[in-house]
């Protein structure tokens, strides 16, 4: 089988050493907080990210652009290395379109290159298990165009649901009107939002309470599931620097379908920046988003 580079772009929300043991590149959506603006070499620890966040800074994010794709997979081409990227929705962002123009003007330049890019309309960890299926993928020796043809017809059974803990960062993003974000907020309401099919954020509902809404969420889980339930072998879990509230998703899902292996981790700043702090959202395979 013929090597190939997996990469994806940090909104995969998932752990620095996951991206190092399996050999993936990444792209990295910068954000300025309170004038400072941060990227791959300099990042702010996530505790303090959020805590700023906290005390009232208002994070803002850029996209990549198609220049910095093409100087992170140069030196791996020119190696006779062939890449399958697996970018951030394009529902959420215009990264994707920066790297379906890095490959164009790449593979004009070296018609021998050869380069996938995959919209994956996927989000946090979302995209983190798209990354993970690929890598599985390619231990199991799949090529690298067998492993963008499963991924392609699969991409809409990886189904992202979350809530939110703060209105006001949703009505900062045009999700939700202040009035909305105000009143919820005076009331303790608490959005259930998903990712749809075109990889857009969507509100569903809305419960009173926090843990009303963490325990709606695996209650969301199993309205999806459909033909994969008992074939979820892995189920991945984000926050937004609330670990104990994922940990509580985390025993609700041990407890309700028997799932052992759950990966937890923290989203990152590009898309804790719209989330805010509190946020927790649960991934897996299910036959509808």
């Amino acid at each position: 089988m013929k090597e190939f580079l997996i990469s994806t772009d940090n909104t995969a929300d998932l752990p620095y050493s996951y991206y190092k043991e399996n050999h993936i590149e990444y792209m990295y959506l910068t954000y300025t907080m309170d004038g400072v603006t941060y990227d791959k070499e300099n990042e702010l620890p996530s505790k303090e990210f959020y805590a700023k966040m906290r005390a009232g800074s208002m994070p803002t994010t850029s996209q990549v652009n198609s220049e910095t794709v093409k100087e992170v997979w140069r030196p791996y081409l020119e190696q006779g290395i062939d890449i399958l990227h697996l970018a951030f929705s394009s529902g959420l962002s215009g990264s994707c379109n920066s790297a379906r123009l890095a490959a164009e003007e790449l593979k004009e330049e070296h018609p021998e290159y050869n380069i996938i890019v995959i919209d994956s309309l996927c989000a946090s960890l979302g995209e983190g298990m798209f990354v993970y299926k690929a890598v599985e993928l390619r231990k199991a020796g799949n090529s690298m165009e067998e492993t963008a043809a499963w991924l392609e017809k699969h991409k809409l059974n990886f189904c992202h649901v979350f809530t939110v803990d703060d209105l006001h960062h949703l009505h900062r993003g045009g999700r939700v009107s202040k009035m909305t974000a105000v009143l919820g907020t005076m009331i303790n309401i608490k959005p259930l939002l998903h990712v749809d099919n075109e990889g857009h954020l969507i509100p569903l509902d809305k419960v009173r309470g926090r843990k009303k809404s963490l325990v709606s969420l695996v209650d969301m889980m199993d309205a999806r599931l459909g033909s994969y339930r008992g074939r979820n072998d892995v189920v991945f879990i984000s926050h937004g620097d609330c670990e104990k509230d994922a940990q509580y998703v985390a025993d609700l899902v041990r407890e309700r379908y028997g799932i052992q292996k759950i990966l937890i981790n923290t989203i990152g700043a590009t898309i804790g920046a719209h989330a805010g702090p509190g946020t927790v959202a649960l991934f897996f395979m299910g036959d509808k988003r």
